[in-house]
């Protein structure tokens, strides 16, 4: 249990693409405040405050959310689609990182509200950089809108 509040929100189900994920992150050291949640309904549940998140502190929201798309419990479409159609999470960046190379999936995704849609790559160089960069840009680079004023509801927040 941490105490600070997490700046990324992970929604992966492939362990390895955890990992790679957070060696690319912890690389630039941004993977210091992260969560990761292994399926949609966990996510939600964080994101929410509800279930195994509906007791602890209060916490601001995530700064950014990387989602992947094929997710067990509930999917990734769903997961963006309830995130951004709440008042209280509507303004987080979400990033779908996904294998798919289905053009409904992004065309799906940009039309609920995704920031980004980025297809994972195979190359491990290439999914480092990518993964490098797009931390860079959304935790560093981008200007977020302040949450403050938003009802949060309190969350217990769980190390990676």
């Amino acid at each position: 249990m941490s105490t600070r509040p997490v700046e990324i929100l992970l929604v992966e189900d492939n362990s390895d693409d955890v990992e790679l994920t957070l060696h690319a992150l912890r690389k630039e050291n941004l993977a210091n405040n992260l969560y990761v949640a292994r399926d949609g309904e966990e996510a939600l549940e964080f994101l929410f405050c509800t279930g195994t998140h509906s007791n602890g502190a209060s916490d601001p929201p995530p700064k950014l959310v990387l989602l992947d798309l094929k997710l067990p419990k509930v999917d990734g479409m769903e997961v963006l689609k309830r995130l951004k159609g709440d008042n209280r999470t509507k303004t987080i960046p979400v990033v779908i990182l996904t294998s798919s190379k289905e053009e409904r999936d992004m065309i799906s995704g940009y039309h609920l509200g995704a920031n980004s849609y980025i297809q994972k790559p195979v190359d491990f160089e290439q999914f480092r950089e990518t993964i490098k960069t797009v931390g860079l840009y959304w935790l560093i680079i981008n200007q977020a809108p302040l949450s403050e004023g938003l009802p949060r509801a309190p969350r217990q927040v769980a190390g990676a």
